[in-house]
């Protein structure tokens, strides 16, 4: 998610609703994409999602993703970075070569989540 003052060559991501997801045409890429994930031992790993925005996010907040695996329910919300507890990222968004985000490295880390906190994998633990 991004937020429109932010300083980046990239391109804004769209709203959901207009946001294309996986076709046809996309068949090469999803191929090339899980043999690189197979080579690195990755398939069952990672995955993708469609990268789009909901709500504009300033560049010191982050989207937090907490679950209720009673009521199988997923929830997404917004915190500061600073003040976040969630440590645990569970979605990136990639850099083009030659750009780094803030955070540095060739990702920007998109969604946190906290084990501790109901995260997706805490079966039969609730508040």
């Amino acid at each position: 998610m991004t937020h429109p003052k932010e300083a980046t060559a990239r391109k804004p991501l769209p709203r959901f609703d207009e946001a294309e997801g996986l076709g046809p045409s996309d068949a090469a890429f999803v191929r090339d994409l899980v043999e690189v994930l197979e080579k690195h031992g990755n398939l069952d790993r990672f995955g993708l999602s469609l990268l789009h925005d909901h709500f504009p996010l300033a560049p010191d907040e982050v989207m937090v993703e907490t679950n209720d695996s009673v009521r199988r329910t997923l929830h997404a919300h917004v915190e500061k970075k600073r003040q976040t507890r969630h440590v645990k990222p569970s979605q990136w968004r990639f850099a083009p070569h030659g750009t780094e985000p803030a955070e540095g490295g060739s990702y920007q880390v998109v969604m946190l989540c906290d084990p501790l906190d109901l995260c997706p994998g805490r079966e039969g633990h609730h508040p």
